[in-house]
């Protein structure tokens, strides 16, 4: 679930809570500013309560992080810093250094939103950040089909897919939905 665009942190929370009841481990995806107006202790603690797992935070950098970082911490919540194929090996060893859960890699850099391609830098990106840590690492930005999925789960652990799924529930409601997830995890599931 990703704040902004109409979704309140509260709304947030109750997704996540209606996910983790049905046995799925939620992480959410939100720019800063309102976790920040919810404010941070009051939002970590919160969604430890609803269930959830993490935050991806694709605006916060580690340096202006430290707030959120503790606060993560105290509620045993994941805080994910995104990689990016312009971040410096030093830059990438510093972020994997204080995310947790999985590395998020940015397959391009820009805005969110589906693509019709998966940019070329990112299999190297990938390797760059296995080279600084153990974690799992995710790939996204762009991700809309089961060929792009496909794609990614050669050399990626994970693949990240979020502007795709609100094109689809916008289309199709729920059994767009449910039709874009069947694509995707075929194209993972063909890739390995």
């Amino acid at each position: 679930q990703a704040l902004g665009n109409g979704a309140t942190p509260q709304s947030v929370l109750t997704v996540v809570k209606a996910v983790a009841n049905r046995g799925v481990v939620p992480v959410v995806m939100s720019y800063w500013n309102p976790i920040e107006q919810f404010g941070i202790d009051a939002f970590a603690h919160e969604l430890q309560q609803a269930g959830g797992a993490g935050v991806i935070t694709p605006d916060l950098t580690i340096e202006e992080g430290q707030p959120w970082i503790a606060a993560a911490g105290g509620q045993d919540l994941a805080p994910i810093f995104l990689v990016a194929p312009s971040s410096t090996n030093e830059r990438i060893s510093r972020i994997c250094q204080v995310t947790q859960g999985f590395v998020y890699a940015a397959s391009t850099m820009g805005v969110t939103g589906a693509r019709d391609r998966v940019s070329n830098l990112a299999p190297e990106l990938v390797a760059r950040v296995r080279a600084s840590t153990d974690l799992p690492i995710a790939v996204g930005l762009g991700v809309s089909n089961g060929a792009q999925a496909a794609e990614i789960a050669k050399y990626a652990d994970g693949v990240i897919v979020g502007s795709a799924f609100v094109t689809a529930a916008n289309a199709g409601g729920v059994a767009g939905v449910r039709e874009l997830a069947r694509e995707l995890a075929g194209g993972v599931h063909r890739a390995r």
